[in-house]
């Protein structure tokens, strides 16, 4: 949101976590973003519908993988298990190694499977059906972690020396985050200085909540860098460097305990003196964090099919129960409250399913800029998941509440549904909070506009905002017609009527959502980077929008081929979603809004700030454990979390 931000307003500490943060983000839109058009009132099916399936020739490999993942999975991986021991057993690590699961995208020629964007979301989400943290595990690894980036910008040799080692099991993780600094990188602390001889770099500082960091191999670490001056400032830099695990200076000081995906290797990571070889920076200096955000465009894919996978899963659980349990003289199925409940786990299941599918196939085609398209898939699926598993859980009742292993202990069917409700928790914070998504989608929504109109909202010569006012006399009336007039040139004649009513509403509503973001920008100025909860409410809106004209474009796409079989659950959700986008106009106008900063100011004022924390004397390094020696079976012990060594978990 930094450029609506009037340059000269805000904290010297704000100004500098802005740009930061603008000089990051990707400004060139690789082709025309479905997400972006619509929030410029543009609803353009044809990106759609016909809508894009997985190739079939590509869908056989993928099947073939997970006949053999779940047969395995069946037999040896027990979430239960890993949940309550909160640690996953070396001969898992090693299963997943054997089926290749390391590397599913990293290249054929570097030891890898090859395999597309859509069966490595497969993978993870058959994968997190029988353990969440197991499918978090490989998904840091793989996702954010060292594969990712250097298969976007790693040089030939960086590919070549660290490609092939996570293929076979060499565990990766990102370190980003700090105890002090969660989403504003300016304020990172860890510092990485140049030698003398530019051979090599030194690094210092702490690293929390890196998953796999406690087992990593290799890691990449984002880091502070000498400032260097831009267009007449100095701007902060942010590194990307390919961390050894084993460099000395390395330390695993903590490892951390959750409420769910219990048995991640999660941690807190220390770096003193830690030389790292200059040809280990990814992409550049300074580049680190726009490495970050555009590995996040398909890294963060792996999270809403995780959530797609689940809630069907809850969905076939919630069928299953509520066609056992007899009550009141009939099936609670039958009862409208529990159909209510298993009607929107069925709807949400098909949505969720078209959003995550759809960002799928757009990155196996590449070329198609799918930035908010990502980030939507993201924010939709992580907070439909964590609603929807609290419906499951409310349809099973006591036992929804009760562990699968106390359920089986006495002789009940043993869903998982509550480590399921847990598990789900984490998805709405990582990988970008649902917060910080909101912020990021409204920013990407606003750039058309900032770009045309920019200069009127910040520091601009004379000159320049006389050309800015002719540009935008240019563009704005025309345009600002369309979204009032635009609904009489859109057709829908290839829907079905069921179909067509529903898209003609996505059309009229999308046009709607424009103009009310446009009237809150003009009515804000540079002060909209503030109303986050106006911004949240429109970003809502259209990935409500979006997500139905996805769901109208699949069920369309199955009629043509003779397949009526989800029509009556994708309608179900097109009514529902209906709902949802009248409320959220509506709250746009009705809500509390103004009053939460005084209450807020007034709480915070009869409070005491937390104090410093002192790193406690007793934490200490902890002994260290590789992914590598997990994975190829060599590891005769596992450390648990306090430290001391534990049975082979091998045997």
């Amino acid at each position: 949101m930094s450029a609506v931000i009037d340059s000269h307003t805000g904290s010297e500490a704000e100004k500098a976590s802005l740009a930061v943060a603008e000089d990051s983000r990707e400004t060139d839109w690789k082709s025309k973003s479905f997400m972006a058009s619509m929030f410029m009132g543009d609803l353009d099916v044809g990106m759609s519908y016909p809508f894009p399936e997985q190739d079939p020739t590509d869908k056989a490999e993928g099947d073939a993988l997970l006949e053999r993942m779940n047969a395995w999975a069946d037999q040896e991986l027990d979430g239960d298990r890993i949940d309550r021991d909160q640690k996953i057993p070396a001969h898992v690590f090693k299963g997943l190694n054997d089926l290749g699961l390391w590397g599913v995208k990293i290249p054929k020629e570097y030891g890898g499977l090859g395999m597309s964007q859509m069966n490595y979301m497969r993978v993870l989400g058959d994968l997190s059906v029988h353990c969440g943290a197991t499918a978090a595990t490989l998904s840091a690894h793989q996702s954010i972690g060292v594969p990712q980036p250097l298969k976007l910008f790693g040089t030939k040799e960086q590919k070549a020396k660290y490609l092939p080692r996570v293929a076979k099991g060499a565990i990766s993780a990102f370190a980003l985050t700090e105890p002090g600094v969660g989403s504003d990188p300016a304020a990172m602390k860890t510092f990485a200085e140049p030698s003398e001889d530019g051979s090599h770099w030194v690094l210092n500082g702490e690293k929390l909540w890196c998953t796999n960091g406690v087992i990593a191999d290799l890691l990449v670490v984002m880091a502070k860098t000498p400032s260097k001056m831009k267009r007449g400032r100095e701007v902060q830099q942010i590194t990307a460097f390919i961390v050894d695990a084993d460099t000395e200076g390395v330390e695993v000081m903590h490892r951390c305990e959750f409420l769910g995906i219990r048995a991640i290797e999660n941690g807190l990571i220390r770096f003193t003196n830690v030389k790292v070889p200059s040809e280990n920076i990814i992409l550049g200096e300074g580049k680190g964090l726009r490495l970050a955000l555009t590995t996040l465009n398909d890294g963060r894919l792996g999270i809403p099919a995780v959530g797609a996978r689940v809630v069907r899963e809850l969905a076939h659980m919630g069928a299953q129960w509520a066609k056992s349990r007899f009550q009141w003289g009939k099936h609670i199925g039958e009862h409208e409250e529990c159909a209510d409940m298993l009607a929107d786990l069925g709807g949400g299941a098909y949505a969720m399913k078209a959003l995550s599918d759809y960002c799928g196939a757009l990155s196996d085609q590449g070329g198609r800029d799918l930035r908010m398209e990502a980030a939507t898939a993201k924010l939709y699926n992580t907070e439909r998941l964590w609603t929807l598993a609290d419906r499951a859980l409310q349809l099973r009742g006591g036992r929804g509440f009760e562990s699968e292993s106390s359920l089986k202990a006495r002789g009940e069917a043993p869903f998982p549904i509550e480590r399921a409700l847990r598990d789900a928790r984490i998805n709405r914070i990582v990988e970008g909070t649902t917060e910080i998504m909101h912020l990021f989608l409204a920013r990407e929504a606003l750039d058309k506009h900032l770009r045309m109109a920019g200069p009127l909202l910040g520091r601009a010569s004379v000159g320049v905002k006389l050309k800015t006012l002719l540009r935008c006399a240019a563009f704005y009336p025309a345009w600002y017609a369309k979204l009032w007039l635009g609904g009489l040139f859109k057709s829908f004649g290839r829907f079905d009527g069921r179909l067509a009513k529903h898209l003609r509403f996505v059309e009229r509503n999308t046009r709607r959502m424009a103009r009310t973001l446009f009237h809150a920008m003009v009515q804000n100025g540079p002060k909209l980077e503030a109303r986050q909860k106006t911004l949240a409410r429109l970003v809502d809106l259209g990935a409500e929008l979006a997500v139905m004209c996805l769901v109208a474009s699949r069920l369309q796409s199955a009629l043509d081929r003779g397949d009526d079989s989800d029509l009556e659950v994708g309608l179900y959700h097109l009514d529902a979603a209906t709902l949802r986008v009248d409320q959220l106009f509506w709250s746009l106008k009705h809500n509390t809004d103004r009053q939460v900063h005084g209450i807020a100011k007034g709480m915070m004022e009869g409070v005491d700030a937390l104090p410093d924390i002192v790193t406690p004397p007793e934490l200490r390094p902890l002994p260290r454990e590789r992914g590598s020696d997990l994975t190829s079976g060599r590891l005769t012990s596992r450390v648990d979390k306090s430290g001391r060594v534990g049975e082979n978990a091998a045997k």
